[in-house]
């Protein structure tokens, strides 16, 4: 029997493909355990803040007494608690509390993260207040109070708050779009990750990502201390701070729009070992494909790679994985290799590549010889 190469190749990465097919159901098996179980956790920190509220409060009360606005402050912290297990026991299986800040790509969602961060910190301001108000026995506190809910005290938190929840919306929107005009490549992820939230798909950490989330982060603890301070009205956001959340909204949004592009082929070559003669390409022959984008973020697993297609001709051919210590050698995001198919009929053929995530590149055009 004759060594072949390239049949040793094939058997490798057969082999390989199909025992990262089974890693890979087992890995979605466990995420989806994962986000069952979650739920108690997502409770948990609820009701942990609720304590630690409630401890802040104590040592703060020494001296200065316990307050109305202490007992409004609780009282609102339980009921937001109860309504985050509530939410959180009917989307048990879909990551409780987590469930609106997922993404359709299984990973947890940065713009929905830092707008549901908001909305919470507003609607637990409005309880406080409200709480207050329900305690207020005379008329000139009471008429303070509701005077607290005036847009002129907050109107800088309303237009962050709008802004930000505009953009949660938007981005899905823009990313919904680009996916479907294969102009965005997206692969699902086995679970969402609390790096999510500062990283892209393939776990880099991105600036767009964190200086919106740490700009968001310092605004929102700046209005906890101004409404804790002030607890009889919404918390005044200085407009200076929040044109800075504005402006880093802007560039998260920018950042969206910017990422991603559709993979393309620039080049197509007859792959040749140490030793070959040079020559046209021939039935049987490696070709190397060269380009930008062949591997999508978060596609580098081999369950990923075994789903890339290279379309030569009519034939279709599944791209063979060489692994190396630390990855793959073939393919790669801007080389892969693959044979031409004793099928192909010589003359001039067109060479397409289908990505993981089911993008396909341009056409480009070969000859074979037989």
């Amino acid at each position: 029997m004759a060594h072949s190469a390239s049949a040793s190749r094939q058997w490798v990465s057969e082999e390989l493909s199909q025992s990262a097919e089974h890693v890979a159901e087992r890995g979605r098996a466990e995420g989806q355990a994962w986000l069952t179980g979650v739920w108690r956790r997502t409770a948990g920190v609820a009701w942990g803040a609720v304590v630690l509220l409630l401890l802040g409060q104590a040592l703060t009360a020494v001296g200065a007494g316990w307050t109305a606005a202490r007992t409004a402050g609780l009282a609102a912290a339980l009921v937001l608690a109860s309504s985050l297990t509530a939410a959180s026991w009917f989307h048990r299986a879909k990551g409780g509390a987590l469930a609106p800040v997922i993404g359709e790509d299984n990973r947890l969602s940065t713009s929905r993260t830092v707008a549901a961060a908001w909305v919470l910190f507003v609607a637990y301001s409005v309880l406080v207040l409200a709480g207050r108000l329900a305690a207020a026995s005379r008329h000139r506190e009471r008429d303070a109070l509701i005077s607290g809910l005036d847009l002129a005290r907050g109107a800088g938190i309303v237009t962050v708050l709008a802004v930000l929840c505009g953009i949660a919306v938007l981005v899905r929107r823009v990313v919904g779009l680009r996916v479907l005009g294969q102009r965005l490549q997206k692969v699902r992820a086995v679970r969402p990750r609390a790096a999510d939230l500062l990283t892209d798909d393939a776990g880099r950490g991105t600036f767009a990502d964190i200086q919106y989330v740490v700009i968001s982060g310092v605004a929102l603890v700046y209005a906890a201390v101004r409404l804790a301070r002030r607890p009889e009205q919404l918390p005044d956001l200085p407009w200076g701070l929040a044109v800075v959340v504005l402006v880093s909204a802007a560039t998260y949004l920018a950042g969206k729009y910017a990422e991603g592009g559709r993979p393309v082929i620039l080049s197509v070559v007859r792959a040749r070992e140490a030793g070959d003669l040079d020559g046209p390409i021939r039935t049987g022959d490696d070709i190397e494909i060269r380009g930008a984008g062949f591997v999508p973020p978060g596609a580098q697993g081999a369950d990923r790679l075994a789903r890339m297609v290279v379309r030569v001709g009519a034939v279709h051919v599944h791209v063979p994985l060489i692994p190396v210590p630390g990855g793959f050698r073939n393919p790669t995001d801007a080389v892969l290799t693959v044979p031409v198919p004793a099928d192909v009929e010589p003359g001039r053929v067109e060479v397409q590549v289908v990505t993981a995530a089911g993008v396909e590149t341009n056409r480009y055009a070969i000859d074979v010889t037989e």
